[in-house]
């Protein structure tokens, strides 16, 4: 990332590189002259690209909300409820949504802004509502077994905490890795009937030579 605004003329690029299976020392290749920003899930095939000792140093770790949003989401689903597909809705994680999408709602009225403007305003009005967030997923997930689905949910947030503030002290950092897993999905729809499926050769060929503008 630089400092140009967010929303500027200039749209970000996704480019994607083919490996055949999802072992750690795949993000090491690709990312083996990085040290900048890295916002993902919390995949273990990353956990090395943060380490201090790396060489030519650490990239930051900044975790995406959708991610820690979702683990929640699928248990207040009140449509699966519905359908069968979910035993019953958890009110603590219905009431960790509507506080998620609230700290959503104000980072959307930023979008656009210089990097020091969105900084300003999650300073003054998105801190306060990320620390009364952290306050009550504690005073909740003392509460509860360390097997409930809601624990879980609360575990994988609060267990990655810096990561998911990170944001706060850094402008260039977005909430979410939104608009990368977007320029993915044609990927992910369009693997099974490719031509190369099958092929680690070709997978790589096409996959390194496709880079792509994406919107935001």
């Amino acid at each position: 990332r630089d400092d140009r605004p967010f929303g500027g003329p200039d749209p970000p690029a996704a480019v994607f590189f083919y490996s055949s299976d999802r072992a750690g020392e795949h993000p090491d290749a690709h990312l083996a002259g990085y040290a900048g920003i890295l916002q993902a899930d919390a995949y273990a095939g990353f956990n090395r690209l943060y380490a201090q000792d790396r060489h030519p140093g650490a990239i930051t770790e900044a975790a995406c909300w959708a991610h820690g949003r979702r683990h929640f989401f699928v248990l207040a689903d009140v449509t699966a409820k519905r359908d069968g597909k979910l035993p019953v809705v958890a009110p603590l994680a219905v009431a960790a949504v509507k506080r998620i999408d609230a700290i959503f709602d104000i980072e959307r009225e930023s979008n656009g802004c210089s990097i020091d403007e969105r900084l300003a305003v999650r300073r003054e009005r998105v801190a306060p509502s990320v620390a009364e967030l952290e306050t009550w997923m504690r005073t909740e997930r003392a509460k509860l077994s360390r097997h409930a689905d809601v624990a879980k949910a609360m575990n994988y947030m609060l267990k990655r905490w810096p990561a998911f503030t990170r944001f706060l002290s850094d402008g260039r950092i977005c909430l979410t890795n939104n608009a990368a897993e977007r320029a993915l999905r044609g990927i992910a729809l369009g693997r099974k009937s490719w031509l190369f499926a099958g092929s680690d050769r070709g997978g790589g060929s096409v996959c390194v030579e496709g880079v792509h503008d994406v919107g935001r």
